[in-house]
C-alpha cells in the first residue's frame, strides 16, 4: 500500500536515526550507524521491499518491520554471515550490534586487549597501528626529528653579532702591546716592542744592504 502526497513523512526516525523522507530506502537504511550497504539491500530483499522506494511513503507497519529485522537480523531471515558480532565472547552468539552499543561493545574490546597484554592491546597502549599496516611513511606523528630552528630578534642582521666579538677581542692585545713598548727600556725592548727594535748595533758590525734599484726603463 503506497502513501498519498499527504501523507508523506518529510523526517522520520528508523533505530535511534533521524532520516529526510526523500531518500531512497536502501540509502537510508545504510546511513544507520553498523547497517551497510550490503546489509540494508539484504534486508530489503528478506522484507519485499522495493529498495528504490522514498522511505517517506513507507507505511508505519513497513518502518517496524524494519526496525525489528535490525534489531535481530537472524529472527527476520537474514544469513548469519553479514553480521558485524558473530560468535560474541561473552555469550557466544550471533548478534549484530547497531549506533552506541556498537561503540560500546569495540571500547570494550580495546580495553581486555589491553588488560591481557596482547601484542593487539600493546599496540592500541602507544596509538600504534594494530592490523598488520606499513607504519614508515604513514601513521606518522608529530614534528620532524632534529630540525631545530633559531629564532632572531627583529631588525637584526645574520652575523653581525658574530662579526663584532672577534674584532673587540682583538683589539685589546694590540691595546696592551703599544703599552709595553711604550713602558720598556730602549735597551732590553718592551714586551710588545719589535724583535731588535730596542736594541743598538754592534760595534763593528756592517750597514744593511741597501735595496737594489730597478733597472732604467729606455
Amino acid at each position: 500500500m503506497n502513501l498519498s502526497a499527504s501523507e508523506y513523512k518529510h523526517i522520520l526516525r528508523i533505530a535511534g536515526k533521524d532520516i529526510e523522507g526523500g531518500k531512497k530506502v536502501i540509502v537510508a537504511i545504510s546511513e544507520i550507524k553498523g547497517v551497510g550497504y550490503n546489509f540494508a539491500q539484504v534486508l530489503t530483499q528478506t522484507l519485499n521491499i522495493n529498495p528504490d522506494r522514498r522511505v517517506g511513503f513507507l507505511t508505519d507497519g513497513e518502518l517496524r518491520e524494519i526496525e525489528q529485522a535490525i534489531a535481530n537480523p537472524t529472527k527476520a531471515g537474514v544469513p548469519p554471515w553479514y553480521l558485524n558480532r558473530r560468535k560474541n565472547m561473552d555469550s557466544g552468539l550471533n548478534q549484530h550490534m547497531i549506533t552506541s552499543d556498537l561503540d560500546f561493545a569495540a571500547s570494550n574490546d580495546v580495553e581486555r586487549e589491553k588488560l591481557v597484554m596482547s601484542w593487539r592491546g600493546y599496540r592500541h597502549m602507544f596509538g600504534l597501528r594494530v592490523r598488520g599496516q606499513c607504519t614508515r611513511t604513514t601513521g606518522r606523528k608529530g614534528g620532524a626529528v632534529g630540525v631545530k630552528k633559531v629564532k632572531m630578534m627583529p631588525g637584526a642582521v645574520p652575523g653581525e653579532a658574530g662579526a663584532a666579538a672577534p674584532a673587540g677581542g682583538a683589539a685589546a692585545p694590540a691595546a696592551a702591546g703599544k703599552e709595553g713598548a711604550k713602558g720598556a727600556p730602549a735597551a732590553t725592548g718592551g714586551a710588545g716592542a719589535k724583535p731588535g727594535a730596542g736594541a743598538a748595533p754592534a760595534a763593528g758590525g756592517s750597514k744593511p744592504a741597501a735595496p737594489a734599484k730597478e733597472p732604467a726603463k729606455k
